[in-house]
């Protein structure tokens, strides 16, 4: 596989069923996660996911495609500064 086949793989799509499903596809890695929200990178920037008892269906790392179920109550991409804040409000939770 080349830089070409790689790229192309990387087109970005959501796709949410019923509220009960999500498949996100062009996924660079998953930041953070647990059964209430997803941070993760794409290819068209990054992504919160939120909802209850969120859990992984399906993660191909070598396409870049994430499968999710659980009720899903907002999908939000996020600008890079709003992406640090959401990482600092995570590690002050973990420290305090």
């Amino acid at each position: 596989m080349d830089k070409t086949d790689t790229i192309a793989s990387l087109n970005h799509n959501i796709t949410i069923n019923e509220r009960k499903n999500i498949v996100v596809t062009g996924v660079n890695k998953i930041d953070s996660f647990n059964n209430e929200e997803f941070l993760m990178e794409t290819s068209m920037g990054y992504i919160l996911i939120k909802g209850l008892d969120l859990e992984i269906i399906k993660l191909d790392t070598y396409q870049g495609n994430v499968s999710i179920k659980g009720k899903i109550n907002s999908l939000n991409y996020m600008e890079d500064s709003l992406k640090k804040e959401k990482e600092e409000g995570i590690f002050s939770k973990l420290f305090k």
